[in-house]
């Protein structure tokens, strides 16, 4: 998947968000995603685009979530987008560096 971008902050996923709506994604296509669920909710707030739920995942695996650990929820998530688990764990561990991944996805 080429729709994949992993930022340092806020200031630069707002950009790569603008590049993806002017590739013709919509806000409710683009996803980000940090290690800390608080600033993943404070970030996709602030920039208007949407949180992956039961409509991407499924009942199954959001309910799942409840009892994963927050590497495996976000690696879930993430395969949930169409990311193989190579490229979902390779972006989970730049989120454990501290890092942004933003997704933008037609598939979910």
């Amino acid at each position: 998947m080429e729709n994949v971008k992993i930022v340092e902050n806020g200031v630069q996923a707002k950009k790569e968000i603008a590049d993806f709506m002017m590739e013709g994604f919509t806000k409710d296509e683009i996803y980000l995603f940090a290690h800390d669920e608080d600033r993943t909710e404070h970030l996709t707030d602030a920039l208007e685009i949407s949180a992956v739920g039961v409509g991407e995942q499924g009942v199954f695996e959001s309910f799942a979530n409840v009892f994963r650990s927050r590497g495996d929820e976000l690696r879930a998530k993430l395969e949930s987008l169409g990311l193989s688990a190579a490229a979902a764990e390779r972006c989970e561990e730049q989120m454990d560096d501290g890092k942004v991944v933003v997704v933008a996805s037609k598939t979910a």
